[in-house]
């Protein structure tokens, strides 16, 4: 395995590749904990798919609006806690209804934060499913009574094993029982109807963006209950000020972040990471380092090709990557959306085609909830659909140009179905590519994030925060558990706990 040519000191004991928010809550929660930390973020601002941009009055969020996390009870309200351990906060705007739903075949339903409700709307729907319907989301609550017992830190760290398992032994017995469950096999225990399964499996694809029977059983529980528990609550300023707060208390914390700072390599001695160099030429030392890139990014172009461990080659043969997507940020004049229009929206016509290119619409209108995101008089739109990188390499700038507004023609018509007057309302349009996520967000093909490449044994075939190459650490959707911005804190707090054991700061 190559070695550096000189020893590097380490001016830092860790530094972070990438301010997602898996790397900043892994830096401020080290940073909290008397950490020297150093964060290096490519780009101008911190968040990555948690960003935002700003054009002629409208703030928009890269990703989505619908965000989990920032309850205020229990154990699973990541995002508060991972705030208020730099003291820091957020006013937040509570969001009753999580999705309304326009499927194939006309099935019109909402998934209100009133956990009866949605039951009963479902049930409206599928009445001879009524008992299966229950007992399925019933179990996802058993999931999540698991999680929201304990303290979610890190599953590598023995003695936090040891302790959790004596405070709550109950708890980590039913956690073990659904690691290896997915939740398409819970589903079918209770549910035949083919319409109803077909509807879990867009549950389950419109976060984690495979169907049931690929979607890990602990990632369905926590998501399917703590939306009715801690309820969606989009932050006031948009998604971005998540970032935003991080980075200032990280600062406070005594931590720093640099930007347009973009690693290239990770320097290695003796097998071992010591440290990063920049596109500059400048080279940073540390005692841990800490990967936010996905591991596709992480060990084939931040490393040298030999140092790839066996369990990376495994990992990559058991997940790949997802699509990315197609997004169109629109502002609206406000006639567009009559009242009562709830937030989040996904518009699929064919079930055939939930899991293809352009197949499914997702929908946010976060100016519904904070009308400050816009000029007075507008609203945005952010929709987003499934798009593949390949689709839109090789093409001339003006090639290019009009596949995208082509694009875009595409899904203003379909989504005119559900917002009569969309076009001769439209404002403002920008259109982002998968081309435009690689550039700005810096993933390997844009992707959303890895997907099981087969059906696994839910979450255990997921790696954990440690490498195999000592003194380094991944955090963010490519480790456990997986996608979303409430997955990636957990994520982050169970890196920085592992690291601070590691270093002596527990």
């Amino acid at each position: 395995m190559p070695t550096t040519k000189q020893q590097i000191p380490p001016e830092f004991d860790v530094i972070v590749i990438g301010s997602g928010i898996g790397g900043l809550v892994t830096a401020t929660q080290l940073a909290a904990k008397g950490a020297k930390v150093l964060v290096l973020e490519r780009y101008l601002i911190p968040g990555g798919s948690a960003g935002y941009f700003e054009r002629e009055g409208y703030r928009f969020d890269v990703g989505a609006s619908m965000i989990f996390g920032f309850g205020k009870q229990g154990t699973t309200n990541l995002l508060t806690r991972a705030l208020e351990g730099v003291n820091m906060s957020l006013e937040t705007i509570p969001d009753p209804v999580q999705i309304n739903y326009h499927l194939a075949e006309n099935l019109e339903l909402k998934v209100h934060q009133d956990y009866e409700k949605f039951l009963q709307e479902l049930i409206a729907h599928f009445p001879h499913e009524r008992q299966g319907i229950r007992r399925f989301y019933d179990e996802c609550w058993q999931v999540f009574n698991c999680l929201n017992a304990m303290e979610l830190l890190s599953l590598e760290e023995p003695r936090y094993l040891m302790r959790v398992f004596f405070q709550h032994p109950f708890a980590c017995l039913g956690l073990v029982k659904y690691l290896p469950q997915n939740a398409g096999d819970i589903a079918r225990k209770y549910i035949t109807d083919p319409k109803l399964l077909q509807f879990i499996d867009l549950e389950c694809y419109c976060w984690s963006v495979v169907r049931a029977d690929r979607t890990p059983m602990i990632n369905a529980g926590m998501v399917f209950s703590d939306r009715h528990y801690g309820g969606i609550n989009y932050p006031k300023g948009g998604v971005g000020q998540i970032a935003q707060k991080l980075v200032e208390g990280l600062e406070l914390a005594g931590g720093k972040i640099e930007y347009k700072a973009k690693v290239t390599e990770i320097l290695l001695e003796r097998g071992k990471a010591v440290g990063v160099k920049l596109a500059n030429g400048k080279q940073y030392g540390a005692k841990r380092i800490v990967s936010n890139a996905t591991r596709w990014d992480t060990f084939a172009k931040l490393l040298p090709p030999v140092a790839m461990p066996q369990a990376e080659k495994k990992w990559q043969q058991r997940y790949q990557k997802s699509p990315s997507f197609l997004s169109l940020h629109m502002g609206v004049e406000a006639h567009v959306l009559p009242p009562g229009t709830d937030c989040h929206h996904i518009l699929l016509e064919n079930w055939q085609q939930m899991e293809e290119e352009e197949g499914t619409i997702f929908v946010s209108i976060p100016t519904l909830l904070d009308p400050d995101l816009a000029p007075e008089g507008y609203h945005i739109i952010h929709s987003f659909t499934p798009s593949w990188l390949k689709d839109w390499q090789g093409l001339s700038p003006e090639e290019y140009a009009k596949k995208k507004e082509a694009a875009a023609e595409r899904l203003i018509v379909r989504l005119e179905k559900i917002f009569p007057g969309l076009d001769t309302g439209l404002d403002y349009l920008e259109v982002g590519t998968p081309r435009t996520h690689r550039r700005f967000l810096g993933r390997e093909d844009g992707t959303y994030g890895p997907i099981p490449s087969r059906k696994l044994a839910g979450l255990l075939g997921m790696p954990f925060n440690r490498t195999a190459i000592p003194g380094l650490y991944c955090v963010g959707d490519s480790t456990f558990p997986g996608q979303g911005l409430n997955a990636v804190a957990f994520s982050g707090f169970a890196c920085s706990h592992l690291i601070a054991a590691d270093l002596g700061l527990d």
